[in-house]
């Protein structure tokens, strides 16, 4: 057999295996955040009913699906917010707190329209948009990083 037609039969079949190998040797979960600023200036924030905190909304990216995807599903399920024009991906973050094998992307946006006021709900216990420089009791070490990181122009640190 020669080496080209090798090649062509055999490394298909090599990346496959390689794949599955990585998938679990190294296997990675992914999630996005999005940091919603208002015409005021002011940030969106969640506080989740089964976590302590307040957030920026956002979750996990799933199988097939893009970042930018699960973030628009995710600040509409969180917040009843739409974008209206492609918001910025501010930065990378590796979420040692959550795991070793967790990262977060946060994007900007700016461009937003929200539907009403999110009611309550069994995964969702408030939701509002804030001041940065008044922001609720209880807002994560993470989330206030965030915030001052873009609101002060600050490179992204590469920690969440």
């Amino acid at each position: 057999m020669s080496t080209s037609r090798f090649r062509t039969v055999l490394e298909p079949a090599m990346r496959r295996v390689f794949h599955t190998y990585w998938r679990f040797a190294r296997a990675a979960t992914l999630g996005v955040r999005g940091l919603a600023i208002d015409g005021e200036s002011r940030v969106f924030l969640i506080r989740h009913s089964y976590v302590s905190g307040w957030h920026l909304p956002g979750g996990g990216v799933e199988t097939g699906e893009t970042m930018l995807a699960a973030l628009t599903r995710e600040l509409r399920e969180e917040g009843n917010i739409e974008v209206t024009a492609p918001p910025t991906l501010y930065g990378i973050y590796f979420n040692r707190r959550a795991s070793r094998r967790d990262h977060v992307a946060l994007y900007v946006v700016r461009d937003f329209r929200q539907t009403g006021p999110l009611k309550p709900n069994f995964e969702i216990a408030e939701a509002g948009f804030f001041a940065r420089d008044n922001l609720p009791t209880g807002a994560t070490e993470g989330t206030r990083a965030r915030i001052s990181e873009v609101f002060g122009g600050k490179p992204a640190n590469e920690f969440w």
